[in-house]
């Protein structure tokens, strides 16, 4: 992309305006629940999220036939339609390349191990109907003159198997999946916010949740209760859990909710962290050309002094300037890549530079300052100066050579008033994406019948994945969990479940809950629990620290199943609720990671387990960072996960090995008839 793009293009491209939502279906009957009156919804199977992975599932449900509806915290307010899901990791030809392999891209997706290699495989062979459907529904993937996709390589990805529409891949996404459920007349329920699961011997019968638009005198709550036969968690992944964050504001997932409904979640250790401008202002990832084109990265003391903190890590300038390129395609921090003077090392003095108290910039009108000799374009390695050179980016500033390859990232931050062409922009590592999730087999199903999980709210990902192959996932699976569900022909009709036991019990357990007898606040609760996770479990853990975060976070879960928390006004009971549920999934994660510890798992992912006994000693151009030494990551690891579930209150951690891939070979005869008469669904009926 150059300069001769017109603007009304890069403007269409950026400016990515959602569909608005038609009239919510008319309350048919009511409750009484608790001493309110309730109403109920009734659908055959029930979608949590509208993010690109629940709209797909709803969308291909109501296709084959199921009665389906969604509900949303905030419509087109989630991660996939607001942050910087900029690519799609796909399965595609090329003129160029020589296409793909399927076994071959399972093998990428699932290379960074605790993956299980069935699923893999169903992602890599799921992504060219994903590609071609999303292109069906007016997703502007880039073609070239003979149609064949333009492609690039993105992080944990050598091949080169991203594509992309610009900056806004996954709201454009987002925005034709949400037209296709309009279209389709999906009823859809806005401001309405998952609470309790309810479920009897057999299964789920129904969620109950809060609509501030129903509260009255006779519902103070806004209580509303929706029937359903078959569940779908797709409200994404915690990014409430991390002060130090690129997740939109508000988005809580559901890894607290599916617990407390006996779900099993699953590598919940491994997360995501990179560099990124921080939701205080506007969220975004900084990766791709916003690093391809060298910006000079430098820090600001409380006096106003800036510091070239880079040459206090790297040797040369050509080291330091390569490496800020690689963060491009390398953009996730990765224990290994500390070492050796790579790519993370970057990420880490970022780091220490905001332990130190100081703040952050890259200014895209200057040059990275010399180390040894003075910055130039033709003393670059071999594999940086060969891309640029290829690009055509051979202008002498930054912003020159971003404006060539990539001028929507310059318009993008505009959107925001910030102009990245006049003044530098302050970033931080931050936390980006939850790798795990809730337990799913290879049709989405968790270990409760009825329920299923899609998206980032399913924990199919693994340690490391392409960068965009989530995207992809999320396409892949929410069709299967729709073929899945209108396979059993358990929902075609409005779910006639009886609710009432089970909503019973979960008001009762709410208003046990909201005591007025404690000064114990959601805020409170907010403020400890984003410290805790950002202080000390985000990218360089130690087996002290995570223990003593686990202590404090038992001791908060307690004091708020004892005391309960305060509430000033009823429209906070869903966010005292979230937060009780988050304080619980931050519990999970801080056990899960405490066990993979005490147990000497290694780093790996998004996370450095330092030890002074450890194997892996990074340096700077000064010498050993002893206090950074690490384990490295276990070969033996990569073939297991970890499963975590609630039982009372205790969290119980087990470990269970990766699913294999037989990769037995089909033959039609054989196995047609276990498509024609639905055998296929049945498959694995005894899993999870």
């Amino acid at each position: 992309m150059s300069l001769s793009v017109p603007q009304e293009i890069l403007d269409a491209l950026t400016d990515v305006v959602m569909p608005r939502l038609k009239p919510e279906p008319v309350l048919a009957e009511t409750m009484r629940v608790g001493g309110s009156d309730v109403p109920v919804y009734r659908t055959g199977a029930l979608v949590i999220g509208s993010g690109a992975a629940g709209l797909r599932a709803a969308v291909e449900m109501k296709r084959r036939g199921v009665d389906v509806t969604i509900i949303s915290q905030s419509a087109w307010g989630g991660t996939s339609a607001c942050s910087g899901s900029d690519k799609q990791t796909l399965h595609t030809a090329n003129t160029k390349d020589q296409g793909d392999n399927y076994q071959d891209m399972a093998k990428a997706i699932g290379a960074g191990g605790a993956m299980d290699e069935d699923t893999a495989y169903i992602e890599a062979v799921g992504s060219v109907r994903a590609m071609a459907s999303l292109q069906y529904l007016g997703l502007p993937l880039p073609q070239d003159d003979l149609g064949g996709t333009l492609r690039y390589q993105t992080d944990h990805d050598e091949v080169g198997r991203a594509t992309s529409c610009g900056p806004r891949t996954s709201r454009l996404m987002v925005k034709v999946l949400a037209e296709e459920a309009i279209r389709l007349e999906i009823p859809f329920f806005n401001h309405t916010t998952a609470i309790k699961v309810l479920k009897d011997e057999q299964g789920v019968t129904g969620l109950l949740t809060i609509r501030p638009k129903e509260g009255s005198d006779a519902n103070p709550y806004g209580l509303a209760i929706y029937t359903c036969a078959a569940l779908v968690f797709a409200a994404g992944g915690p990014g409430e859990m991390y002060r130090d964050s690129v997740f939109p504001n508000g988005c809580f997932g559901t890894l607290g909710l599916a617990l407390e409904a006996g779900l099993e979640l699953t590598n919940i250790t491994e997360s995501q962290f990179g560099i990124g401008t921080r939701r205080e202002g506007f969220p975004w990832n900084l990766s791709g050309t916003y690093v391809q084109v060298i910006p000079h990265i430098y820090s600001m003391d409380a006096k106003g002094v800036e510091h070239n903190f880079l040459a206090d890590y790297y040797r040369t300038t050509q080291e330091m300037a390569s490496n800020i390129f690689r963060k491009g395609y390398q953009w996730p921090f990765h224990a290994s890549r500390m070492l050796d003077f790579q790519s993370s090392l970057v990420d880490l003095a970022i780091f220490r530079e905001s332990q130190k108290g100081r703040r952050v910039f890259m200014d895209f009108n200057r040059n990275p300052e010399a180390i040894d000799v003075p910055f130039s374009l033709d003393r670059l390695d071999a594999d940086v100066y060969t891309y640029l050179q290829n690009a055509g980016a051979n202008h002498s500033l930054p912003i020159d050579r971003l404006q060539h390859m990539n001028p929507l990232a310059i318009e993008l931050y505009k959107r925001y008033k910030v102009d990245i062409t006049a003044e530098p922009l302050e970033f931080a590592v931050n936390n980006q994406h939850m790798n795990g999730g809730i337990a799913v087999d290879t049709w989405g199903r968790t270990n409760i019948q009825g329920i299923y999980a899609v998206g980032e709210a399913s924990g199919t990902h693994g340690v490391t994945r392409p960068g965009g192959s989530a995207l992809n996932a999320g396409q892949v699976f929410g069709t299967r969990v729709a073929e899945h569900i209108a396979s059993k022909d358990a929902a075609p009709e409005p779910s006639q479940a009886d609710a009432f036991g089970g909503a019973k019990v979960a008001v009762a357990e709410i208003k046990k809950l909201l005591s007025a007898n404690t000064t114990l606040t959601w805020k409170a609760i907010r403020a400890e629990v984003q410290a805790r996770m950002s202080d000390h479990a985000g990218i360089l853990c130690a087996a002290a620290d995570v223990a003593r975060a686990l202590s404090g976070a038992i001791a908060l879960n307690a004091k708020i199943r004892a005391k309960g928390i305060g509430m000033q006004r009823p429209s906070e009971i869903a966010r005292v609720l979230q937060w009780q549920q988050m304080a619980l999934a931050s519990e999970a994660v801080l056990t899960a990671l405490d066990h993979y510890i005490v147990q000497g798992g290694g780093s790996r992912g998004a996370r450095a387990i330092c030890d002074p006994d450890g194997d892996a000693l990074p340096y700077t151009v000064h010498g050993p960072l002893h206090d950074v030494r690490f384990r490295a990551e276990r070969e033996a690891d990569k073939y297991s996960q970890l499963r975590v579930r609630l039982d009372g209150s205790d969290i119980i951690v087990t470990k269970v090995s990766n699913r294999s891939y037989g990769g037995d070979k089909s033959f039609f005869e054989r196995d047609w008839p276990a498509w024609l008469t639905g055998d296929i669904y049945r498959h694995g009926d005894t899993a999870q």
